[in-house]
């Protein structure tokens, strides 16, 4: 069979499949834009036990109201529910959902308002009929048309994300020269434990918890991921932990290391963008 009939269906299936999953968006039908989404308090954090498991987040007891029937639900995050919570205290909150009259079936969700419209497999199905007939291209007419076919609208999304990104990044750099120092302490180091099931060998992971009090009062229990030097032997360790008067759940260990990341990442952004762009000047000049 010609292998441009595999493309005919390959485009088929995925275009349809896009098509399907932009066409529930516009009659509001996805599972996103059918959710109810109202904001959670959580009212107490229990201390991660040292040695467990960080799979399942901090665990929390959190209360939120069924805005159809006014009802007041109480409940834990115990169990597969949505978004892991890493960074907690008394009075924060958190995002819930739940399909509409069914709020035993909730989840939770990092941010407070509603998760867009859905459209995130009809994306990654509009991006294979596109990768499809892009690779087509290439190989009939030649690999100056993979180069503006891939590179060229990437490199129109990088710039038209660029100056965004880099407000964005500026502001969070100049963010952490406002944020408040304060004592924290290792309280637990969670273990993880994988198994390669290609070669029976396996493979640990450990993610201190921290904890600090804000300058107004907030107890925070935080998962740490980074700046910790030795994780296995933190337990019990005082440390040093600078947070952003808004936001607790936005903390360093180490502010000039952080601000060095981000000019970083700066940079990378902007060279990425850069060489994306020259490919597709390429791959157009060479047409």
């Amino acid at each position: 069979m010609d292998w441009h009939v595999y493309l005919v269906l390959w485009c088929g299936v995925f275009g349809a499949w896009a098509v399907l999953g932009y066409g529930r968006s516009l009659a509001g039908m996805t599972r996103t834009q059918r959710a109810v989404w109202v904001t959670g308090r959580i009212e107490r954090v229990d201390e991660p036990r040292h040695g467990s498991s960080p799979s399942e987040g901090i665990a929390v007891v959190v209360s939120f109201q069924d805005p159809s029937s006014g009802q007041e639900f109480t409940v834990t995050n115990e169990g597969e529910r949505g978004e892991r919570i890493s960074v907690a205290w008394k009075g924060r909150e958190i995002g819930v959902r739940y399909p509409r009259g069914r709020p035993h079936a909730f989840r939770f969700a990092g941010r407070l308002s509603e998760g867009g419209r859905g459209l995130g497999w009809a994306n990654f199905a509009l991006f294979l009929v596109c990768a499809g007939l892009v690779a087509a291209a290439a190989i009939d007419w030649g690999w100056p048309w993979a180069l503006v076919g891939f590179c060229g609208p990437w490199a129109l999304s990088g710039l038209y994300h660029l100056p965004g990104n880099i407000r964005d990044r500026n502001r969070r750099i100049g963010q952490l020269a406002a944020m408040a120092a304060v004592s924290g302490r290792v309280v637990a180091v969670l273990k993880s434990v994988t198994v390669d099931s290609g070669d029976g060998g396996t493979m640990t992971s450990l993610m201190p918890v921290v904890t600090f009090t804000t300058l107004d009062g907030r107890e925070v229990t935080a998962y740490c991921e980074s700046g910790i030097p030795d994780p296995a032997r933190a337990r019990g360790l005082n440390l040093t932990i600078h947070y952003a008067l808004d936001d607790p759940a936005r903390f360093v260990l180490d502010v000039e290391a952080e601000r060095r990341s981000w000019q970083w990442d700066m940079v990378v952004n902007v060279v990425g963008v850069l060489v994306v762009a020259a490919a597709a000047v390429v791959g157009a000049v060479a047409l």
